[in-house]
């Protein structure tokens, strides 16, 4: 029997949209620290405080999200957001005190948990079911790449250009990805009955277990995305931090070929747990760089790469298959519902990670001590998963 065609113009232009989004996004990401702490003077602690902030607003609005992403039509809710989130980049080059910034950090926050809940539940309507989980695969490829370009190219940036540059950068990247948005075409919804609001409408109650084991393993993948350039300096790796972004990042894409077919194939469960093993051994070394850097510093600038590339394979083989596990929880009235469960239960651990791991790094004196802290929550998730998550989804599933 031939397959569903997986490609078309639509899924295409959203790809497109979406690593424009995620260029712009990863591109500033490394250098906000570095940024905080040239412009306005701030410590570990207070950096860590107001990085929060953006992914406390994602948090918060991301479950109204697909309240309003269930009950009316995505692609204009898509486009806002996505125009919100490009124009406040300028907002940023205008920043003069801490106090403007934090709060265009928070709307900025807001913008991102809308758009990138719109983005998932759009590109699951334009997906065929039975190649559901490749095309996931696919489209978090875009944000792979970008992640694979965006830090690299920053960092790199940092030292030659002035901080209004990179987010001018920024800004074209996100208004060529608004045009490409703009020609996307959504298949027509057929409108919902009215139904009392509810708790279930905002957050989909069957998907909390898995919820819970998602949220722990995004506490140290927080630490790690914001916190791992200046880990690095501290520790005196003379491996150019932008190359870890790029390992991850081509761990990340190749990974998801893989497991996004398995995921077709039922294998959920089973994609998840192998991820989560290797995650927990690449958050483990991530901690004893610090020890190996004293016995030989050039095995551990190698090792250093060596984990970008596991921690990308474990959490790329992972992606595809949680996101599919919560839309399979839902029916497909509550799609949005589903997919804004999903990210805000990576929201809140990449919140709690942004928060504590510059507060752990200070008080305990590094940041090995903070991915030490991860790694052990990786190892509580995976047993959560195996024992709690898994057989509920087995128990629940819809398809």
């Amino acid at each position: 029997m031939a397959k569903d065609k997986l490609l078309s113009p639509g899924f295409c232009y959203i790809l497109m949209a979406n690593f424009l989004l995620f260029f712009a996004f990863y591109l500033i990401l490394p250098i906000l620290p570095f940024y905080l702490q040239e412009r306005f003077m701030t410590d570990k602690s207070m950096i860590g405080f107001i990085l929060s902030c953006y992914t406390i607003a994602c948090l918060c609005i991301r479950p109204f999200s697909g309240y309003l992403l269930d009950t009316f039509a995505r692609r204009p809710l898509y486009l806002l957001a996505y125009a919100i989130f490009m124009v406040i980049f300028a907002g940023y080059m205008i920043a003069s005190v801490l106090s403007i910034f934090i709060v265009l950090r928070i709307l900025h926050g807001f913008a991102f948990g809308m758009v990138t809940v719109s983005g998932n539940t759009i590109v699951i309507d334009i997906l065929p079911s039975s190649r559901r989980g490749e095309g996931i695969g696919y489209y978090g490829m875009a944000n792979n790449l970008a992640m694979s370009f965006g830090p690299m190219i920053g960092l790199f940036m940092h030292n030659s250009f002035s901080y209004e540059v990179i987010f001018s950068c920024s800004l074209v990247s996100c208004f060529l990805g608004f045009i490409m948005a703009y020609l996307v075409k959504t298949p027509y919804k057929q409108p919902i009955k009215k139904e009392p609001i509810s708790f279930d409408r905002f957050f989909l109650v069957k998907g909390l277990w898995a919820g819970i084991s998602l949220l722990m393993l995004s506490i140290p993948y927080g630490m790690t995305t914001t916190y791992v350039a200046m880990y690095a300096e501290e520790i005196g790796i003379s491996v150019n931090s932008g190359l870890y972004f790029t390992f991850m990042a081509i761990g990340l894409a190749t990974s998801r070929l893989f497991s996004g077919r398995q995921v077709d194939k039922g294998r959920i469960t089973l994609v998840i747990t192998l991820g989560m093993y290797l995650a927990c051994a690449s958050f483990f070394a991530l901690a004893s760089l610090d020890a190996l850097m004293k016995w030989n510093p050039a095995f551990t600038s190698y090792l250093y790469i060596g984990i970008a590339l596991s921690q990308g394979v474990a959490f790329g083989t992972m992606f595809p298959a949680f996101n599919t596990l919560f839309v399979n929880l839902a029916p497909n009235s509550q799609r949005g519902t589903a997919t804004s469960t999903y990210l805000t239960s990576w929201d809140v651990g990449i919140g709690i990670g942004l928060m504590i791991g510059g507060s752990i790094a200070q008080k305990f004196g590094g940041f090995n001590h903070a991915y030490l802290f991860g790694a052990c929550l990786t190892v509580l998730s995976t047993f959560f998963f195996i024992f709690k998550a898994g057989p509920h989804f087995n128990r629940n599933k819809l398809r």
